[in-house]
């Protein structure tokens, strides 16, 4: 049901919500009446900032950021206004300079600071660092945490816990290399082993660190009888690994006290380049929709929770309004095509959004002001989002059933002396073929094959392990029991990657095999090792099969030719697997009333996709009623079809600000609405019949339109960062 379907019931009762009242001769701001699914915490943002008219965006909850002496008074400030509270704050990096400088403990912590070779210290602007968290980090952030559980936040989240690659050359990090390895620290630069167990001490360093931090809260729930969760913000094990950062990624879920994510998933990381077909550029859509999907991956079968994080602009402030706006729709449309995600992150940094200035297109004249357009779109689309849990789900494009295995080991391998491809070619030359023929393929997370039903609904896994390995010996048999119950692995790979030298579990403790790929295969039941060059070998594993094409999966980005070999050998598999062969250049998936497209460019495929019906482009500002849209190349689409929310009361299909159920009876509707001040809204509603007059908060509201045709109702005034009454009267 949309958000703004919902029962009447208790409204009346929440009137005394829209007057303010004196405290002690102190006025306390007017607080947004109680939305009853508002502790389903479908949606979010994080804010540095008070409480102020740029930043309400009024959605479930507040992330208000940083565990400074200023936090409870922030937190107030929100909460005063009807808002959720969680407190986030930085796990690598942030205002920790007592930490540092030794005013916390005593002892001086600048030599955990992460170090690069030449000795230079990694910082993160304003004279912080990334840290290569010490035994008393933990202990240091639980401070910090302590004081947002004293004002009453309901969840923690510790965000980024990141290790550059580049690093591991400080004298803490030296310690904790002896400790942990029992031996002396090498410099990870000299020898693929060294890289290896430099990245595996990194995983390990924030895992511990946030482990710590998990503890501490648990402690403090068993004391007080509270459920305060423990979140993660992390970006993607693909943007990780591509921009050469070790982090804790999958782990983190195994972890005691560890409730789930944050996907920070946005433009700044999926504009990132890739190569297809052997050119380099940027695919914002199709690398953010694998990028969601490695990250619904890490918690899906775990019970855990995921949020997806929007940005309507990006971290880079040099762009002009409309790419940001393209790219925004891109991610999230991206996002959307993920169905079993509905919680989402719908701006970090309001205030930056509806605040600041940007260049102009033609990089001429003052910056400008988020444009009136953009600013009614996006609050559409963040109230929309609110109604996303939808059980009705279909997908009506290229073949499902679909995945390709990653591992946190992408991150491993991405450091001198040997660097895995630049690109992420051995991962997006897998991936990238079946996204653009209209195939939602699925990043699956190795480390957990082993889950109860993780694989269900998987028919064929793409594997290499060229560029990651596996971290345990144990999830070759979760692979090898999937493909004897009748799934088909296409392994792709030539065993030439030196990191297969690296001393690990593979050749160590009495076993001698020369690549973790020969284990698996004994696993399977594979005598032959033998395979030609550029030939695909099969054998029968059970009910199911196991593929080897002797290649590098860096290969298939190069060229068309390269790629066709792939989809081909994919094609086969897929015969064998039970699932139905179709190739589409678009991807499209039905969300309850919602439909939701992205055309696919760079496709051989130029037959175009109709839809036709009566639909709602919730990215058009002015909600418009088509009958037909047509997905192109490049097309993004979040569309409200009509027909499936057609008849029945007076009510909110769409609005661009929170437009709440007051009060309703057979002659009038009553909203609470409430938006980012100097906005434009609009609200959308179904409607029997054309009102007699529209007012906010007692004035007239000249500025409505009624389709007596479509029985549909449009209303427009300008959003304030108060709660009003607006009133339609039949």
């Amino acid at each position: 049901m949309h958000p703004m379907l919902m029962n009447f019931v208790v409204y009346g009762l929440l009137a005394s919500a829209l007057i303010p009242v004196s405290l002690f001769g102190k006025d306390v701001p007017t607080s947004f009446p109680v939305d009853p699914s508002q502790g389903m915490e479908r949606t979010c943002f994080q804010t540095s900032k008070p409480f102020s008219s740029n930043g309400d965006l009024r959605s479930d909850v507040a992330i208000v950021y940083g565990i400074d002496e200023g936090l409870p008074d922030r937190i107030a400030t929100w909460r005063e206004r009807g808002y959720r509270i969680h407190v986030m704050s930085g796990a690598s990096w942030g205002k920790y300079y007592d930490y540092v400088d030794g005013r916390f403990d005593g002892t001086n912590h600048l030599d955990e600071a992460q170090t690069e070779r030449n000795g230079n210290k990694i910082g993160h602007g304003e004279g912080m660092y990334y840290m290569s968290p010490g035994e008393n980090y933990g202990k240091y952030l639980c401070v910090g945490v302590q004081r947002a559980l004293d004002a009453g936040a309901e969840a923690i989240h510790l965000e980024e816990p990141e290790f550059w690659v580049r690093a591991g050359y400080s004298e803490g990090f030296k310690r904790e290399w002896q400790t942990y390895y029992g031996e002396a620290w090498q410099p990870p630069h000299t020898s693929v082993d060294a890289q290896w167990r430099a990245s595996k001490l990194k995983y390990y360093l924030y895992r511990r660190a946030l482990q710590q931090v998990f503890d501490y809260v648990q402690a403090y729930n068993q004391r007080t009888g509270r459920k305060v969760r423990c979140y993660v913000p992390t970006h993607s094990l693909l943007n990780y690994s591509h921009w050469h950062i070790v982090s804790p990624e999958s782990s983190l879920a195994q972890l005691n006290g560890c409730d789930g994510y944050i996907a920070q998933v946005w433009t700044g990381t999926s504009r990132t380049p890739n190569v297809y077909r052997g050119q380099l550029r940027e695919r914002t859509f199709e690398t953010a929709f694998l990028e969601y999907g490695a990250m619904q991956n890490l918690v899906r079968s775990t019970g855990r929770t995921v949020w997806y994080l929007n940005d309507p602009i990006e971290d880079n402030p040099n762009h002009d309004w409309e790419d940001y706006r393209t790219n925004w729709e891109s991610t999230l449309v991206a996002s959307l095509l993920q169905p079993d995600v509905w919680r989402y992150e719908v701006a970090p940094w309001p205030e930056r959004i509806f605040g600041r200035k940007y260049p102009k297109k033609d990089g001429h004249g003052e910056r400008e002001a988020i444009p009136p357009t953009y600013a009614t779109e996006l609050q559409t689309v963040m109230s929309s989002l609110n109604d996303i849990n939808q059980s009705k789900v279909k997908w009506d494009c290229g073949s499902q059933g679909i995945g390709f295995v990653v591992s946190d080991s992408l991150m491993f391998e991405r450091g001198e002396p040997v660097i895995s491809d630049e690109h992420m070619s051995h991962i997006y030359g897998m991936a990238l073929p079946f996204v653009k023929r209209g195939m939602p393929i699925t990043p699956v997370q190795l480390e957990n094959v082993n889950i109860a039903h993780y694989l269900d609904g998987f028919k064929v896994l793409l594997l290499t392990y060229q560029g990651m390995k596996p971290l345990t010996p144990e999830v070759h048999a979760g692979l090898a029991k999937w493909v004897k119950q009748g799934g088909v692995l296409v392994v792709c790979d030539d065993d030439k990657d030196p990191y297969n030298q690296i001393r690990e579990w593979w050749n160590q403790n009495g076993l001698k095999y020369s690549t973790p790929r020969e284990h698996l295969f004994e696993q399977l039941g594979w005598k032959d090792q033998g395979a030609a060059r550029d030939e695909a070998q099969s054998v029968k594993c059970g009910r199911g099969k196991v593929i080897w094409l002797r290649e590098s999966p860096v290969r298939f980005a190069e060229s068309k030719d390269r790629e066709n070999q792939l989809v081909g050998i994919v094609q086969d598999a897929s015969k064998g697997a039970g699932v139905k062969w179709q190739e589409s250049n678009y991807l499209l998936l039905r969300r309850g009333p919602y439909l939701i497209a992205a055309g696919m460019g760079e496709s051989d495929d130029n037959k175009e996709k109709v839809l036709q019906g009566k639909l709602v482009n919730l990215f058009d500002p002015e909600l418009k009623v088509q009958d037909s849209i047509t997905v192109k190349p490049g097309s993004r689409y979040f569309l409200l079809d009509l027909d499936a929310v057609s008849g029945g009361k007076t009510r909110v299909l769409a609005s661009a600000c929170k437009a709440l159920p007051y009060k309703q009876d057979g002659k009038s509707l009553s909203l609470t609405v409430e938006g980012v001040a100097n906005t434009l809204a609009i609200v959308l509603l179904h409607a029997g019949k054309s009102p007699q007059t529209v007012t906010l908060d007692g004035k007239a509201v000249n500025d409505f339109k009624f389709d007596t045709k479509q029985k549909l109702l449009w209303v427009r005034f300008e959003n304030e960062s108060v709660p009003r009454k607006l009133e339609i009267q039949f």
